[in-house]
């Protein structure tokens, strides 16, 4: 099953990865900041699907949108031969967005702290920090070849490890 959703410079290929998971769809685009906007469109429209009120879906689309960014300008450098891999999954418990660029690879540990005085007045550097702050739980781990950065959305707003604090 291989829908083509557009077929023009730049198309996007919607494909289910497993026939036996219905609520997984993925997405192979090209390193253009048109497709950074297809991830964004594609997540809020997943969010809305997934049940999330509309404060949710932008938060949700945001994420994605920085975790695109990334991958196009930071992982393939723009590279018209490298794709983006982007993955949208409902699992009834939360939604799970994965994001993989074919670049050198990132490591988590050597992005700098955003609001680190000396950062401060930076105009870059805060995809990563908006990405944390929007979603329940972020992965990043690099792969052969690039960087796979996983976001997920608890439904219900909590993440799998929160705690409530006693009354």
């Amino acid at each position: 099953m291989r829908p083509y959703i557009a077929r023009r410079p730049g198309y996007v290929r919607a494909k289910t990865l497993d026939y036996r998971v219905k609520n997984r769809v993925s997405y192979s685009l090209d390193s253009t900041l048109e497709s950074v906007n297809t991830a964004e469109q594609k997540a809020f429209e997943a969010a809305a699907k997934a049940g999330f009120d509309e404060d949710e879906q932008h938060h949700i689309s945001m994420a994605v949108r920085e975790a695109a960014v990334n991958a196009v300008l930071h992982g393939n450098a723009y590279d018209p031969k490298k794709k983006v891999l982007v993955a949208y999954e409902m699992t009834g418990e939360a939604l799970v967005i994965t994001i993989s660029d074919q670049g050198h690879g990132l490591d988590p540990e050597s992005v700098p702290d955003p609001l680190a005085p000396e950062n401060l007045m930076k105009q870059t550097g805060r995809g990563i920090f908006l990405i944390r702050s929007f979603m329940d739980e972020v992965k990043i781990r690099k792969i052969d070849p690039g960087t796979e950065i996983t976001l997920i959305k608890h439904i219900g707003g909590k993440a799998a490890n929160a705690q409530e604090e006693p009354k």
